[in-house]
């Protein structure tokens, strides 16, 4: 029950990043552009999977976008602001279908597979 509540969740958090994206009136084709970025992180697997996992949970986790939105609503930056949006409709897409916050014993191993 746990695993599915949390890619419900993603699911919730990927369809309230669409919507929001939509709010700020950034051309489509830039979140298309964007939206796979962050998958750039899994590189770090080619050192070893400690520092593939420690980097790629940087980028998975929501930490840094939501700190990017907060910054971005501040200083009133709509590119910045629409770049927040979709690394967190990343993360929200990963979850829903499935990939997690990995653990340094291999590139399968995440969290959603240990709830």
């Amino acid at each position: 029950m746990s695993k599915l509540l949390l890619h419900i969740e993603g699911s919730i958090v990927f369809m309230t990043s669409l919507y929001f994206y939509a709010q700020v009136g950034v051309s489509w084709w830039i979140f298309f552009l964007f939206l796979l970025i962050p998958d750039l992180s899994m590189l770090g697997y080619i050192v070893d999977n400690k520092i593939g996992s420690i980097i790629y949970n940087i980028f998975h986790s929501y930490i840094l976008p939501l700190l990017l939105i907060i910054i971005s609503v501040i200083i009133g930056q709509d590119a910045m602001l629409a770049i927040g949006i979709i690394w967190v409709a990343h993360i929200g897409m990963d979850r829903t279908i499935g990939y997690g916050l990995k653990y340094p014993s291999h590139f399968k191993d995440t969290h959603l597979q240990k709830v």
